[in-house]
C-alpha cells in the first residue's frame, strides 16, 4: 500500500468538492458506524473470489459503516479477509436473507450459474426499498434470461454499471456498435431498465433514468487492469448505502475512481502495471483531503 500520495499539478480540489458535495461533507462528531451505512456485495464464485473482495473493501475505504461479503459458493472460502477483517463474510445465499441492508450490490466474479441465477431473481424479489447496484455477471443473467431483465426493469432502485462488451449484450447489438455512439447507448440502457446506467470506459457516461447526461473527465489507462471494475462498483455501493441518491452516487463514484487513478500517476505509480487494489487507498486519501480542504 501506498502511502506517500500526492494531487496532481493543477488538481481542481475545491470545484470537484462543489460538484461532488456527497465526497467533501464532514462527519458529525456524534456520528457511528451506523451513520454510514451497510453494504451487501454479492459475487465470488469459485474461482473468483478475489473480485467481491475487492468491491467489499473499496466499499470500507470509501467510507461505509459496515460491509459484508457474500461468496456465491457452498461455504466460505476463508474464515476472514487478512487484510481486512472488518468485512463480515458469509455465503451469498446467506447473506440474501438479511434485512438490515442500506444498499446490495450484486454481480463482482458472481458467476452464471444456477445459484447465480436464482439468486439474483431473489434480490429482485426482496428490500425493494433498498437500492440495487448490478454489475458484471449479474448483467450476464440479465442478457440471458429475460425474465431476470423484466424484473430488473421493475425495480424501483437500480444502477447498472456495464462495460462495453456487457452493454452490448444486454441491447443485443455489437462492442463496436455501442462505441461508435455511447451516448445514445447509455441512454437506451437506461431507458429499458428504467435505471441509472454507468456505461464504462474512456470518459465513462452517467445517465439518470430521466435522461439526464454526465460525462467524466478524470482518470487515465492505469484502470485497464483486472478488478478495476469492481472497485468501482464497491466504491459506488458505498455511497449508496451512506445515503447518496443513485444518480449522485454513480457519478461521484466514477469521478473518484478515476481521480484515484490520477493520484496515483502523480504519486509515482505509472499506468502501467497499476493494480486494482491501489485505487481504493487512493480515493480514501483523497476524499479526506477533500473534506479538509472545505473545512478549512
Amino acid at each position: 500500500m501506498h502511502a506517500a500520495y500526492r494531487l496532481p499539478e493543477n488538481f481542481p480540489l475545491a470545484a470537484s468538492s462543489q460538484r461532488f458535495p456527497a465526497l467533501s461533507a464532514p462527519r458529525p462528531a456524534d456520528s457511528h458506524k451506523g451513520t454510514f451505512g451497510t453494504l451487501a456485495v454479492f459475487g465470488g464464485a469459485a474461482g473468483m473470489s478475489g473480485a467481491v473482495v475487492l468491491a467489499a473493501s473499496a466499499a470500507l475505504l470509501a467510507g461505509c459503516g459496515k460491509v459484508w461479503a457474500g461468496f456465491n459458493q457452498a461455504s466460505l472460502p476463508v474464515p476472514f479477509i487478512a487484510a481486512f477483517p472488518e468485512i463480515m463474510l458469509d455465503t451469498a445465499h446467506g447473506l440474501s436473507r438479511r434485512h438490515d441492508l442500506s444498499a446490495r450490490a450484486a454481480g463482482c466474479g458472481l458467476g452464471t450459474n444456477e445459484a447465480a441465477r436464482k439468486l439474483l431473481a431473489g434480490l429482485f424479489q426482496t428490500a425493494s426499498d433498498t437500492p440495487l447496484l448490478l454489475d458484471a455477471d449479474a448483467l450476464n443473467l440479465l442478457a440471458q434470461h429475460r425474465d431476470l431483465a423484466d424484473a430488473a426493469a421493475r425495480y424501483p432502485r437500480l444502477l447498472i454499471t456495464p462495460h462495453p462488451a456487457e452493454a452490448a449484450r444486454l441491447l443485443g447489438c455489437t462492442t463496436a456498435e455501442i462505441q461508435a455512439d455511447r451516448a445514445t447507448a447509455v441512454r437506451e440502457l437506461a431507458r429499458r431498465f428504467a435505471a441509472t446506467a454507468v456505461l464504462k470506459g474512456h470518459r465513462t457516461l452517467v445517465c439518470a433514468a430521466d435522461g439526464t447526461l454526465y460525462e467524466n473527465d478524470s482518470g487515465n489507462a492505469g484502470l485497464a487492469t483486472a478488478g478495476s471494475g469492481d472497485v468501482l462498483s464497491g466504491i459506488a455501493g458505498s455511497l449508496l448505502a451512506q445515503g447518496s441518491d443513485i444518480f449522485e452516487a454513480a457519478c461521484a463514484g466514477v469521478w473518484l475512481h478515476g481521480a484515484a487513478a490520477e493520484v496515483l500517476k502523480a504519486s509515482g505509480i505509472g499506468e502501467s502495471g497499476l493494480t486494482a487494489g491501489e485505487i481504493a487507498p487512493a480515493a480514501r486519501w483523497l476524499r479526506n483531503r477533500m473534506i479538509e480542504n472545505e473545512s478549512e
